[in-house]
């Protein structure tokens, strides 16, 4: 496996749609051919069951469903990217805070719940393949650290846990013997969290080969204890790690300008004053440079080779009317208050602009 030099790129075609633009010194290019020439070589890409309310309104934030998915994975297949395969197995953002059952699997039994997750990841994977649009890897569910499809399937159930996670493996199985398969926990540098989860998972789990690692460094410590947890955790279970989210931010101003957003409607920042002390490097253009040389050198010096490369989260998220985390239906989906908006664009590899930005640079002249 080449090292990994991936990026999230779900949002992509709402952001076109929302008139998006792109420039690589100072010239409008197609996103795809600048991240190719920037030495990506991978794009993750979610998958929500049914990001709409009960009225066929959107749930915002790329509104990934499967059609979605298809299309934004066959361009990225076609232009000659490897294609990483997130499966949320939920109708909207799964991660630590909430992991919220499809609304369609509401009332099932926790066999019922087994037997749709083998059923919804079969059925993806061959939709996918039909399609023209071969996953390279495949993550079976997103961001696991407290469980999934709650109540069932929440921390400390670890029978339930691994049923539901099994359901996946194997309904990726079903379709595909060897593509490599990614079990994906948030808080990276936390290695009490990865040992109890694993240690538990490998007692009643199905083979996989990559554990996944969220590191966001305002809210997951030190590079540091990610350093040393990536180690612990390649050599305790023998398996490959991937950073399958990271991201730093580059600047503090405001870009409400941008978005267009009456100041009770829009999110805001994706860090806080109080949690930018805490970074190891400045949000400035240089330090988010900094920071990803940093993060790719301590991934390629995990032992045993196992490191085996990463995908930042969102990069090409900049603030433009109309693409935020959420709308009000998804709100209510999730039962939060919000608001709505784009709470990321001053962790994006582009300016505000969209212009790229240093990191995308170093990140081209990387060497494993």
């Amino acid at each position: 496996m080449d090292f990994i030099k991936g990026v999230d790129l779900s949002t992509l075609l709402e952001l076109e749609q929302c008139g998006a633009k792109y420039y690589d010194n100072g010239k409008e290019t197609d996103i795809l051919e600048i991240m190719k020439g920037y030495d990506i070589n991978s794009v993750r890409l979610r998958l929500w069951n049914d990001p709409y309310d009960e009225n066929g309104k959107p749930y915002g934030a790329g509104t990934n469903d499967m059609e979605t998915t298809i299309k934004t994975a066959k361009r990225v297949v076609d232009a000659g990217f490897g294609f990483l395969f997130n499966l949320h197995y939920s109708d909207f953002w799964a991660d630590p805070g909430k992991q919220i059952k499809p609304k369609a699997w509401k009332n099932f039994s926790v066999e019922e719940l087994e037997q749709a997750v083998f059923d919804f990841t079969k059925d993806s994977m061959e939709k996918l393949i039909a399609a023209g649009a071969f996953p390279t890897m495949v993550q079976v569910g997103n961001e696991l650290s407290n469980g999934l499809l709650w109540p069932e399937g929440k921390k400390p159930n670890y029978d339930n846990i691994a049923r539901f996670v099994n359901g996946g493996i194997k309904g990726v199985r079903a379709v595909d013997k060897k593509v490599p398969i990614m079990i994906h926990l948030d808080n990276g540098g936390n290695n009490e969290l990865y040992r109890d989860w694993f240690d538990h998972f490998m007692e009643r789990g199905e083979e996989f080969q990559v554990i996944g690692l969220s590191y966001y460094p305002f809210w997951h410590g030190s590079l540091q204890s990610l350093e040393d947890n990536m180690n612990d955790v390649a050599a305790r279970y023998k398996k490959d790690v991937v950073v399958a989210e990271v991201s730093m931010g580059y600047t503090m101003e405001d870009y409400a300008a941008y978005e267009k957003l009456g100041p009770q409607e829009r999110k805001g920042y994706a860090t806080r004053k109080e949690l930018v002390e805490k970074i190891e490097y400045p949000m400035t253009k240089e330090g988010q440079a900094d920071f990803m040389q940093d993060i790719m050198t301590r991934i390629a010096n995990v032992k045993e080779g196992r490191g085996k490369g990463f995908y930042y989260w969102e990069p090409a998220w900049i603030p433009v009317p109309g693409s935020g985390w959420a709308t009000p239906e998804s709100l209510k989906y999730m039962n939060d208050p919000g608001p709505c908006g784009n709470e990321w664009a001053n962790q994006a590899l582009f300016d505000y602009e969209g212009n790229v930005l240093p990191a995308l640079k170093v990140i081209r002249d990387f060497k494993k």
